[in-house]
């Protein structure tokens, strides 16, 4: 796993893999919760991907992840089935066999007894030199390797296992959680703040300067503009902010968050 001497996180991302993500079949809220377990930490997502079970484009994309160093969440496609192929891909990603991991094969075996054998016990085939993830939910395991973290497609079960995870593996790299602070200005245009929003960024590097426009059912445009990072540091970008909205007199209205 990554080396916590530095104290500074890899980028991190989420890999969420099942055709029927990608079909529409079913709706994705690993985004979410995945977002929830990492922000009270201070950690932030740098990308997400959705990917089908065909195994080339697996492959593939697990082959570049493994190079780039990033901490990676993966979720899906670690079953019985054989549209199940995400621990085969990592293995070819990696170069190496896949083989049945003993720690994973008692958690089969004592979730589900002779009824573990022929097929369930698969799941306890991970690329060699993995390490096991426990399920609280039903006891089997996903796996870990080279800061990869593969575990089901399964919401309710993938929430304790990322917990166990982030608690074991990277809890010295926990900083203070980032806050949020905004306003939304009404009857707003963007192209009226792209200079003042240039101007920010120069000042306040350590921020995330944003702008989000919204058309309402009777036609009024809105933005949420705001700034994310460290408290202190966000409460004088934002303080900013509002000085120029008011400079500007600009018709405006705090975000629930920001009404402290």
């Amino acid at each position: 796993m990554s080396d916590a001497t530095n104290r500074s996180l890899p980028p991190v991302g989420l890999l969420i893999i099942g055709d029927e993500v990608l079909s529409g079949k079913r709706q994705d809220k690993h985004l979410a919760q995945a977002n929830a377990l990492l922000r009270p930490k201070g950690f932030a997502l740098s990308w997400v991907r959705i990917l089908g079970d065909e195994p080339q484009r697996l492959t593939a994309t697990l082959k570049e992840t493994f190079a780039s160093g990033d901490v990676v969440f993966s979720f899906g496609g670690i079953g019985a089935t054989p549209d199940d192929r995400t621990r085969q891909c990592a293995a070819d990603a990696l170069g190496r066999p896949i083989e049945r991991h003993p720690e994973a094969v008692a958690e089969i075996e004592a979730q589900f007894g002779e009824d573990a054998y022929p097929n369930r016990v698969k799941m306890a085939e991970y690329p060699q030199g993995a390490s096991i993830i426990p399920n609280p939910y039903n006891r089997v395991p996903g796996f870990s390797v080279a800061d990869h973290h593969f575990m089901p497609g399964f919401p309710m079960m993938a929430k304790g296992m990322m917990q166990w995870v982030l608690e074991t593996y990277y809890q010295a790299y926990q900083t203070t959680p980032t806050v949020e602070r905004s306003l939304r200005l009404i009857h707003g245009h963007e192209s009226e703040w792209i200079d003042f929003m240039e101007a920010f960024e120069a000042r306040f590097p350590e921020l995330r300067l944003f702008s989000l426009p919204s058309i309402r059912p009777d036609g009024t445009r809105h933005i949420e503009l705001g700034v994310e990072g460290q408290p202190e540091l966000a409460e004088k970008g934002f303080e900013a902010l509002v000085n120029e909205v008011r400079a500007r007199q600009a018709d405006y209205e705090l975000s629930s968050e920001s009404l402290s």
